[in-house]
């Protein structure tokens, strides 16, 4: 059962119309409409839902079954629909889906209720549809009301070509229909990246970032690895009071991309936010990285307010960096140190005199530094300045395949080094 849909401050049930062997709520599924004070909250993602007996043919009725077979554009209930083309994201899958605006005119009355169904097909997999479907209720509109209703729908796709058919009626079996052809294929230059999906799946897109991650079998031949993670879940500007969802999203895509590598069998986390100047969540040498304490840890930032303690100390954010990234890197000595996160522009970096009184550093250090506009902001950052000063590498991370090339490259030079301690005794014996 899916979760419930606001508006104007009151829940709406939504749920399911057929029993189908593949049944997804459709994420993102938003109703906006154009009239005063009519508002939508974000709900929680949906659920992808077997059938009792999978395998069997997917039950719906044969009407629906009709106009999505017949291929052909309807507009008893008047509506346009535009495809959103799929794209990658940074957690490497392809988010593709759709937008519709209905004129708030030809819903009015005292209720509605809008049935969307909707197929999405593998073209070299005809035989293996994936099928949607969501009821939303409509609030009572006025007669002659101006502007349109607008609803989004999306999913997730490997590589390939789909056939999308998809429907939508209301109480008096008004119909919209469309259909349409989706491609996700990523350019020449990135086929080497691997994508989280495989190709031609058709999958729910996934709004619960703090899920826990599935149990990964880990590597404990060639040398189990342990490192330890220091992410600050910041905005890309300093001074902004909300962690945008995009900057969420992408964050925990690298998180996630650390935690999914069968070769580290240990992981510590220190997140962080420097505009609070405190640490959010700290988990220590376990063997899979919390999620969902993490997400929970995230709720306590209270963004855009302003700590009259801080402010009273003239350099309280390089005081903070500082202490913070010495008394880490000195409590703990794993195979690897990696910082994430936005640029920290801040007035003075990280001095170098403390980082000296470190001493030499035993393991490498990296920085994937999250940043959507480098050309806007090409100076290197105090994390940056402090990761060059101890000799380690700094990734841009602008796109979902720097991503992948920045930790393929981090964990390359990570093996190369642990093996390189390992045999360094033998060679010498």
């Amino acid at each position: 059962m899916c979760d419930s849909l606001w508006h104007n401050g009151g829940p709406d049930a939504i749920g399911v119309t057929m029993s189908l062997e593949k049944f997804v709520c459709p994420t993102r599924l938003l109703l906006f409409l154009a009239i005063p004070l009519a508002a939508v909250r974000p709900f929680p993602a949906q659920v992808l839902m077997q059938g009792s007996n999978p395998g069997l043919p997917v039950r719906v009725f044969s009407s629906d079954s009709v106009i999505l077979g017949a291929h052909e554009d309807r507009k008893d209930l008047p509506c346009t629909v535009t495809p959103v083309k799929p794209s990658l994201g940074f957690d490497l899958r392809f988010h593709a889906g759709y937008e519709v605006a209905v004129p708030l005119k030809d819903l009015a009355g005292s209720s509605d209720l809008l049935t969307m169904i909707f197929r999405v097909t593998p073209v070299s997999r005809p035989e293996e549809p994936v099928y949607f479907s969501q009821r939303i209720n409509v609030p009572k509109i006025e007669e002659n009301a101006p502007g349109d209703a607008y609803l989004q729908g999306g999913f997730d796709l490997g590589e390939g070509t789909y056939k999308v058919e998809w429907l939508m009626r209301d109480r008096s079996e008004r119909v919209c229909a469309s259909n349409w052809e989706a491609e996700a294929a990523l350019p020449p230059k990135d086929k080497l990246v691997k994508l989280s999906i495989a190709p031609e799946t058709v999958d729910a897109s996934d709004q619960e970032p703090f899920k826990d991650e599935p149990p990964i079998a880990r590597d404990q031949v060639s040398g189990p690895l342990n490192v330890k993670v220091m992410i600050n879940f910041a905005p890309q500007k300093f001074s902004s009071a909300t962690l945008q969802p995009l900057d969420m999203n992408a964050l925990v895509s690298i998180l996630r991309n650390i935690s999914r590598e069968p070769r580290i069998c240990k992981f510590s986390v220190v997140a962080f936010n420097m505009q609070e100047q405190r640490v959010i969540y700290r988990q220590d040498q376990s063997e899979q990285i919390n999620f969902p304490a993490l997400g929970d840890s995230l709720n306590s930032l209270s963004l855009g307010t302003v700590n009259l303690k801080r402010l009273e100390q003239k350099h309280g954010d390089t005081d903070f960096l500082t202490e913070l990234i010495t008394k880490e890197m000195a409590n703990d000595h794993p195979d690897a140190m990696i910082f994430a996160g936005p640029k920290v522009m801040i007035d003075e970096g990280v001095p170098h005199e403390s980082l000296n009184d470190m001493g030499t550093i035993p393991y490498p250090v990296f920085y994937m530094n999250y940043n959507l506009n480098p050309q806007g902001n090409p100076w290197r950052d105090a994390i940056g300045n402090a990761v060059k000063h101890l000799k380690g590498y700094e990734y841009t991370i602008s796109r979902p395949r720097d991503l992948w090339v920045a930790w393929s490259e981090i964990m390359a030079r990570i093996v190369r080094l642990k093996l390189g301690k390992i045999s360094s005794p033998s060679s010498s014996q």
